[in-house]
């Protein structure tokens, strides 16, 4: 399946948008680590509908003006990761998980560690807001795009 990019400014840095003609498959960070997130190569096509479709989705979110996303996505990676990306999309706007929470709400209370590194490979961030889950103590805890970042999200949904 062919890939097509965009690239974005936005608040917390240049984003790179990752789609194919059916859904959004990666929002990667500008310096992210390029084994974070595994995909084939992509074609920049600025004028993809779906990846204007996204840009347009995150502008209003960065304005305050967005609090869902309405995009088709697909998550490529193992069912263990997808169940916790997937939980990732139930934790509403403005709050925030633990990640023995969300090993609970997929039943393996266990895998508090294997959420966590689910969760740092979340392909489609911002979107599937790995941001809003934290420490058990409260605390923010390992994000790819960085700490600095993951408390300006958690800042502009807060208001």
């Amino acid at each position: 399946m062919q890939l097509y990019n965009k690239k974005i400014q936005t608040p917390v840095g240049q984003l790179t948008l990752v789609a194919h003609d059916q859904a959004l498959v990666a929002v990667l960070w500008e310096n992210d680590d390029p084994m974070r997130v595994k995909l084939s190569e992509s074609f920049e096509q600025n004028e993809h509908p779906l990846l204007v479709e996204i840009e347009k989705q995150l502008v209003e979110y960065f304005a305050g003006q967005r609090t869902q996303f309405t995009i088709p996505l697909d998550f490529q990676g193992t069912a263990f990761q997808k169940s916790v990306w997937s939980a990732l999309l139930q934790i509403p706007f403005g709050e925030t998980r633990s990640y023995k929470q969300i090993a609970e709400s997929i039943g393996n209370v266990k895998a508090v560690r294997a959420v966590g590194a689910a969760n740092g490979k979340n392909p489609i961030s911002i979107i599937a807001p790995c941001h809003r889950v934290i420490g058990a103590n409260g605390k923010l805890v390992g994000f790819a795009g960085g700490l600095k970042n993951k408390d300006i999200l958690l800042n502009l949904e807060s208001k």
